[in-house]
């Protein structure tokens, strides 16, 4: 985990509206990718859980916490799909449509800067990507704080704001899915969740 400069780097994103891009930063755990179709029964952090009430039935929340790799779809409840669960680091995260690509903020100084590291691991053929299996989605996805429930994204918090969440524009099919993190320099860490077509 890259500490203080991937903290200080993920906050300033989340708050600046000089950046760009939509940015979700996780209160701590896990950012998960949920089929707008199934926003409902992505329940996230619940007391019937076991984080909360201590019980022995994971709920989408601890499900989400379990996940090792770099990123992974989890089974929804009922008939709800698949989610898309960024593992490793809870790193302030944003959607390049352009790539299909959830960029992860792990470490820099800016973001223009974190996305032209982005752009080159992207394009080179030396990038040494993790294979994380598939995801299928029916149709476009929105980016979000695993700890939430789908269903309060329009439910203020009792301090104030929403939470975080941003959309994920795809079309329906189900995706390879690629993942990296990697070094630009000691100042520069970029993390990057590809979804590609085909089997």
């Amino acid at each position: 985990m890259h500490t203080d400069a991937m903290n200080t780097s993920s906050s300033e994103a989340a708050g600046s509206a000089e950046y760009t891009h939509t940015w979700v930063e996780s209160m701590g755990g896990p950012l998960v990718v949920v089929p707008v179709s199934a926003l409902a029964e992505w329940g996230g952090c619940t007391e019937s859980g076991m984080l909360i009430g201590g019980t022995d039935t994971p709920d989408d929340y601890d499900r989400a916490c379990e996940v090792e790799g770099l990123a992974e779809a989890v089974a929804m409840r009922g008939e709800g799909g698949e989610a898309l669960i960024l593992g490793d680091e809870p790193a302030t995260t944003c959607y390049l449509p352009e790539h299909r690509a959830f960029l992860r903020w792990l470490a820099a100084s800016s973001e223009a800067e974190l996305v032209a590291v982005a752009e080159r691991v992207l394009t080179s053929p030396s990038t040494a990507w993790e294979d994380c299996g598939t995801w299928t989605t029916d149709g476009p996805a929105v980016l979000m704080d695993s700890v939430n429930a789908g269903a309060d994204l329009d439910v203020e918090y009792p301090h104030g704001g929403l939470p975080d969440s941003a959309s994920v524009p795809l079309s329906a099919g189900t995706w390879r899915v690629r993942a990296v993190h990697t070094e630009a320099d000691e100042h520069t860490w970029v993390g990057l969740v590809q979804l590609l077509a085909g089997p």
